[in-house]
């Protein structure tokens, strides 16, 4: 999900250095890896990691970064403290289309916040969301989401927040499948989570979505805490609640506009490392997966194209896909990522199964 302002786009010079895993080297490390022997009716341990990827270049990519991160024989072992990882969360781990999750939650609570303030139902963009007629909801530009944004995530305590975002994630469902929201993870992703986890990487969803709003799911849905949640920032003021204790009200102020650039500034601000592993979709993403690969030794930047409309959705407009403003994967982006070697992870192809809840 974007954050509060939108970044521009450019390409930067590019390093060749170490021992990255990318361009050259990431071609010998595949062909390397495809050219293993296997003997008949004999299967290898690591088959039965990652169950849901198709056996691919994207599948062993990953599995042969992993491999040679983590042995301590290997040239591109990398020490237990820097085995970072980081991942977009929207299109990365679950879905994003039609709309942002928080997006839809932001739309939810309009009635609530112009029930309290009466004067904004009168005024746009609160005027036409208020009047249900989801076509011209569908037509809101980015300024005027951003105000419903601000009037809807901002005024209450931080406790209270979280509070009424679980309440609502527990009842609110997606319109196409009818189900939490929180279902709709993608199960290779969530195996790819594991799968790093059990090799000592630390994870961190890095998101152009609200901080505090992914923070009180990030823990049950990913596994990954909520201190390890790096996001869209807003300023909060300390105060004295009715009772006399004190509490955090949220501002609307932003502090960090986690996407585009603001990714590589959340990370070195949040975390003080460079990722290892990056995972993202989108053009937000870009400057996240440069700065990994950017680093010294072994590293590995992965993004997902969304070409399945019928298990999922398809959109770019990378490879003549329908065009998006939810995730937008240009063709420009997906020529870099074939330039400088960063896996192109094709969700028809790639992935065998996408939801858990799939038979």
């Amino acid at each position: 999900m974007p954050g509060f302002q939108l970044g521009s786009i450019g390409r930067k010079d590019k390093r060749e250095s170490g021992l990255k895993i990318h361009r050259r080297g990431f071609v010998a490390l595949v062909l390397g890896v495809a050219a293993s022997v296997r003997l008949p009716g004999v299967a290898r341990a690591e088959d039965a990691h990652l169950p849901s990827w198709n056996d691919g270049a994207a599948k062993q990519a990953i599995l042969s970064f992993v491999r040679a991160t983590t042995d301590a024989a290997s040239p591109r072992f990398v020490p237990p403290e820097e085995r970072i990882a980081t991942f977009d969360q929207d299109g990365t781990l679950w879905v994003e289309h039609p709309m942002y999750t928080q997006v839809v939650y932001c739309l939810a609570r309009v009635p609530a916040v112009a029930k309290a303030k009466p004067e904004l139902m009168e005024v746009e963009p609160f005027k036409t969301v208020l009047s249900g007629d989801r076509e011209a909801i569908a037509k809101l530009s980015m300024d005027d989401l951003f105000k419903i944004l601000g009037a809807t995530l901002t005024g209450m305590d931080v406790e209270t927040f979280a509070h009424e975002v679980a309440a609502w994630l527990e009842k609110a469902r997606d319109p196409r499948w009818k189900r939490p929201f929180t279902d709709l993870t993608y199960l290779p992703q969530i195996e790819l989570l594991t799968y790093l986890r059990a090799n000592g990487f630390k994870i961190y969803i890095v998101t152009g979505g609200g901080q505090d709003f992914v923070r009180v799911y990030s823990g049950r849905v990913y596994g990954i805490p909520r201190e390890q949640v790096v996001g869209t920032a807003g300023g909060v003021s300390y105060e004295y609640g009715a009772d006399g204790r004190p509490v955090l009200i949220k501002d609307p102020k932003l502090l960090l506009n986690d996407n585009n650039a603001g990714k590589p500034e959340g990370i070195h601000l949040m975390i003080g490392r460079r990722p290892r592993l990056a995972f993202g979709n989108s053009t937000g993403d870009r400057q996240m997966l440069e700065y990994t690969t950017a680093g010294d030794g072994a590293r590995l930047s992965l993004i997902v194209l969304h070409d399945d409309a019928e298990r999922e959705y398809a959109y770019g407009p990378a490879h003549g896909l329908p065009d998006t403003k939810v995730g937008t994967f240009t063709q420009a982006l997906y020529d870099e990522a074939r330039a400088d070697g960063w896996i192109v992870v094709s969700m028809k192809n790639d992935w065998k199964r996408i939801f858990a809840f799939e038979t």
